[in-house]
Formats: structure tokens, C-alpha cells, sequence
């Protein structure tokens, strides 16, 4: 292996850079050219490929973002298009590339491999943690620290003035960052899109609240769920009495600088992946599972169901009572 390159797609989270710094740094010692990829897919198509060098990543594990950019490439759908890409690569000699990034950007991966032979290599990089062949995902962390500072921020003002605060989070499919966050925040009720809940139940919950003299509630809304708005017009309409605010914390929960914890699965991710490289693999991800970095077999991982925390659930119920 004497050349590889790394790009970054889909949305972007804290950490990446990270990534792209130890593969860089780790590619380097071990006698390898690397080059980054602007732009994820897109650049490859785009032939936005550019040689890389020790400092071309200083300064950088401190920072949310990604200093190569990410896209989501429609294009990469079409084989003529991957094709493109493979043979971009194939021009500078690269025969190796790590695709830091999500579920469609791993398919992506894999195209490349079942089609050109291109050894590739996933690291899971997504806010979401959605991906179930391993435990988190990069960034998945820091998300959740700012969505609790959040949290513990709105707490404040909602003890002192005894409002109910719906906090609407990211999470389409996945409810793991309202269920982390809001464990970690106390939160009196955690909504997620894995599990049904009935508007009534959580009427009553603050109801027996407020007689009780508990005046104010912390929800977490999993977006998947419903929009915050929606769920405070459903409250208001079955007898919730008093002040209720929604905060929607948005694109605010993809930046910031990434935490211990991410910065660390970030170098230990790299190194997995440009091993795999060396050793001629590809076609693979790096994860961490039962805090051992492993690896596994592309269309495996991708295949994996994903099992909600039932159990983390439950005691966050228990918690909230």
C-alpha cells in the first residue's frame, strides 16, 4: 500500500477531523502518501484531490467541522458516476481510501469496492449513532454533552418561573441522543421515535407533577417523533395548565469541539482503518464494540439490525418518575 486518500460525506460531526488528523499522521509514519478528498463523493467525482503532509492537519483535533468538507451526493447513486470516481483515484495511483462518515456514505464504500476493487474502509461518522454494528459512532458524544448543557441551561429558567420545556433534539430514526442526554440531564420525559407514547399518559405524568408541587418538566423530543410545537399544542389542548416553552436546538448540536471520548475512538478508528489497508483489506468498518475496536465485513455491518436500548429506557422512566 503506497498511496490512500480520506474523505469525509454526509453530515458532518465532531470528530472528524480528528480522524482525518490520525489517519494522515498514522498513514505517514508507516511510509504512506495520503490524500484528502474535498467534498466527500463529490470531490471524487469532481477530481478535487489534493496530496497531504503532516502539517496540512495541524491544529486541527480541537475543531467540530471538517476541514475536507462533506456533501451528500445524489450522484454517487449512478454506477457511471462511481466509475468516474474509481478511475480519479486510480490516476494518482491511490489504492486505498477511508470514508469517514454514515450509513449512505458506507454504501457508498461499498459500491466502490464490489465494483472497482478499491479497498475501502468505513469509519462511522454520525451524530446520530444509528449505525448498529457498533456501540457509537463518532461525534455521537460530544452531541450528547451539548445537548445536556442545554438541557441543564433551560433548567434553570424553568425552575425559577415553574415552566413545563419541551427540548427538541435530532433524531429522525434514531432517539439514542434524546435517550443519553436526557438521562444525563434528568429529564422527566424522553420521547424517541423507537417507541409509541400516548399524549394522554405524558398529560397525566405532568399533571400529578404539578399537584404534587412539582411546577416544572424537562421533555426531550426525539424529532422523529413530532415537532415541539405540535406536541406543546397537544398539551395545552388536554388541560396542561401554565407556561410551556419548546426550544429547538437544531444545527447548534452538530458543532463544538469534540470530547475526550471522541477525539480518542477517532485516532483508535484511524489506526484500525489504514491497518486494514496496509494488510490489503478492504471493503470493511472500524466500530467499537464492548469498548474493543473491532472490525467487520461492509455489507455485514449494513445488514445488522439495529436494536433500540429497552432496557436504558425503562430506567430512564423509572428516573423521571
Amino acid at each position: 500500500m503506497r498511496k490512500i486518500a480520506v474523505l469525509t460525506s454526509g453530515g458532518d460531526a465532531p470528530g472528524m477531523n480528528a480522524a482525518v488528523r490520525a489517519v494522515t499522521r498514522y498513514a505517514i509514519s508507516q511510509g504512506i502518501e495520503v490524500y484528502g478528498v474535498e467534498r466527500g463523493y463529490t470531490g471524487l467525482i469532481n477530481n478535487n484531490i489534493f496530496q497531504m503532509n503532516k502539517r496540512s492537519v495541524s491544529d486541527i483535533i480541537q475543531r467540530g467541522g471538517t476541514i475536507l468538507k462533506t456533501s451528500r451526493c445524489e450522484e454517487f447513486n449512478d454506477k457511471s458516476y462511481r466509475q468516474i470516481a474509481a478511475e480519479n483515484l486510480e490516476a494518482y495511483g491511490i489504492e486505498g481510501l477511508v470514508v469517514i462518515g454514515g450509513d449512505g456514505s458506507f454504501r457508498g464504500a461499498k459500491d466502490l469496492y464490489n465494483d472497482f476493487g478499491i479497498n475501502t474502509i468505513g469509519i462511522p461518522g454520525t451524530i446520530d449513532n444509528d449505525l448498529a454494528y457498533t456501540d457509537f459512532t463518532l461525534g455521537f458524544d460530544t452531541t450528547c454533552n451539548t445537548v445536556l448543557s442545554a438541557i441543564n441551561n433551560l433548567r434553570d429558567t424553568m425552575t425559577s418561573h415553574d415552566r413545563v420545556c419541551i427540548i427538541e433534539v435530532m433524531g429522525r430514526k434514531c432517539g439514542d441522543i434524546a435517550l443519553f442526554s436526557g438521562i444525563g440531564g434528568g429529564a422527566e420525559s424522553i420521547l424517541v421515535p423507537e417507541l409509541p407514547f400516548q399524549v394522554k399518559d405524558l398529560i397525566k405524568k405532568i399533571k400529578t407533577n404539578q399537584r404534587i408541587g412539582k411546577t416544572s418538566d424537562i421533555i426531550v423530543l426525539a424529532e422523529g417523533v413530532c415537532k415541539a410545537e405540535e406536541l406543546k399544542q397537544q398539551l395545552k389542548e388536554g388541560g396542561v395548565t401554565g407556561s410551556i416553552k419548546t426550544t429547538t436546538l437544531g444545527y447548534i448540536q452538530r458543532g463544538g469541539t469534540p470530547s475526550m471520548f471522541d477525539r480518542l475512538i477517532a485516532a483508535e478508528f484511524a489506526i484500525r482503518a489504514v491497518d486494514l489497508l496496509i494488510e490489503g483489506k478492504g471493503g470493511r468498518v472500524v466500530g467499537i464494540r464492548n469498548n474493543q475496536i473491532i472490525d467487520d465485513e461492509i455489507n455485514e455491518a449494513l445488514a445488522m439490525p439495529r436494536v433500540f436500548n429497552k432496557k436504558l429506557y425503562d430506567s430512564a422512566v423509572l428516573l423521571g418518575l
